[in-house]
């Protein structure tokens, strides 16, 4: 069985003038950049997380177990990682919570990129997070994903 050499990039926005997808092809450009193939690109954008889908409904739709089955890790990324951002505005689980419990249930190792990484030791623990790294802007991003090619 060959070992899957590629990353999923399953990424929220950071800012509004930094959406998922930007998010998604800045850590991508780096990721490449330091020796990685292409890897899999899953911006989770805002629409997607409004209007009373439900985050199982989410992420089916996305086909996220059968990506991350296909995936070496996954990078799960948010504008600021903290207690209350892994929850949605509906009070369940949101996406960077489920993405990385959905990973370790999986034994897919999970990374996070954020802006602002607020998480205690405890709470990074429970989503099983291998590192966080911090990144500002699509420059900061890119060389994130240089980092995580070299960790990964």
């Amino acid at each position: 069985m060959r070992i899957p050499d590629t990353l999923l990039l399953a990424v929220c926005a950071f800012a509004p003038d930094l959406p998922a997808k930007r998010v998604a092809v800045a850590l991508g450009k780096g990721v490449q950049a330091g020796g990685m193939p292409e890897p899999d690109l899953c911006p989770i954008e805002d629409d997607l997380l409004h209007g009373g889908t439900t985050m199982t409904a989410l992420l089916d739709r996305l086909d996220l177990d059968a990506r991350l089955r296909r995936a070496r890790a996954v990078v799960v990324g948010e504008g600021c990682l903290s207690r209350e951002t892994l929850l949605s505005e509906r009070g369940s689980t949101g996406p960077v919570f489920e993405i990385a419990t959905r990973a370790r249930q999986s034994g897919v190792p999970a990374y996070a990129v954020t802006g602002a990484d607020e998480l205690d030791a405890f709470d990074a623990r429970m989503l099983d997070l291998q590192v966080i790294v911090e990144a500002r802007g699509t420059r900061g991003l890119s060389a994130a994903g240089r980092e995580l090619a070299r960790l990964v």
